[in-house]
């Protein structure tokens, strides 16, 4: 990875998964090699105990062989905005970890504040918890189905959670372009749009209600970048490649009047 970054082994998450992505670009691979076979057998057993019992069970040797690896996204730093407790602005409803936004982290996520987070968060959020006076909601009326009926196309649900996992990866990935993004917000809506249909004709389900989920979560995600024309951090835009100042801030999404599913 030297020859894409002055910072070698030090050079940040997004810069690895960029260069990585180029060179399986470029050679058409499905993949690129971690090898460590030049450490010490001994050194690496226990230094990294868990990705060695892992990779033996794939049956790879980390310590004569060399790892298959591909870069993940992290589509989105930060979530639910949380204050110094984990709360949310939503009663009772705390947030810690991947799903919040504490502030810890900027544009480019770090193992190290996802530490933190978890860590200190945690803490504080569960002592909140402890200390507050939490008023039980009502008792909640059954579930009411209406004249929604049992479906016997599940095949449905599955094929389009794939292709909201196909349509991220591909266009709303590592690098992406004001024309990958474009088609990304076409193709979510008319997913969105089956999905909607598929929600109020058929008994709910729980891979539905995930399903539906990941789609308003994916079209946030869409509309964010596009809304953010420069590069920083995670998101690299190849149509905008330098950092904005006007957008050195947190996007935050808040919720309107309209339909939220």
């Amino acid at each position: 990875m030297a020859r894409y970054h002055p910072l070698e082994e030090l050079a940040p998450r997004d810069v690895v998964s960029r260069a990585i992505d180029a060179e399986m670009k470029r050679t058409g691979d499905d993949f690129v090699v971690l090898d460590m076979t030049h450490l010490p057998a001994d050194f690496l057993v226990e230094r990294f105990p868990n990705i060695h019992k892992r990779c033996m069970e794939l049956g790879i040797d980390m310590r004569s062989q060399p790892i298959p690896v591909v870069p993940a996204a992290h589509y989105s730093c930060g979530g639910v905005v949380v204050d110094a407790h984990g709360r949310s602005t939503v009663r009772n409803l705390y947030a810690i970890g991947e799903v919040s936004m504490t502030g810890l982290h900027g544009a480019c996520r770090l193992a190290s504040n996802s530490l933190l987070e978890a860590m200190v968060f945690a803490a504080r959020a569960a002592d909140d918890v402890r200390n507050a006076e939490v008023a039980r909601p009502a008792q909640v009326a059954p579930w009411y189905a209406g004249e929604a009926g049992s479906s016997d196309e599940a095949v449905v649900v599955s094929h389009n959670w794939d292709e909201i996992r196909r349509l991220m990866w591909n266009y709303v990935g590592i690098v992406r372009s004001d024309r990958r993004l474009e088609r990304a917000a076409r193709r979510i809506e008319l997913i969105r749009d089956e999905i909607r249909d598929y929600y109020w004709n058929f008994a709910i389900t729980g891979d539905l209600v995930e399903l539906r989920n990941i789609a308003l979560v994916a079209h946030l995600i869409i509309e964010c970048a596009r809304r953010r024309p420069e590069s920083r951090g995670l998101h690299f835009n190849l149509d905008h490649p330098a950092r904005e100042p006007r957008l050195a801030r947190d996007t935050i999404v808040v919720r309107g009047d309209g339909p939220v599913i």
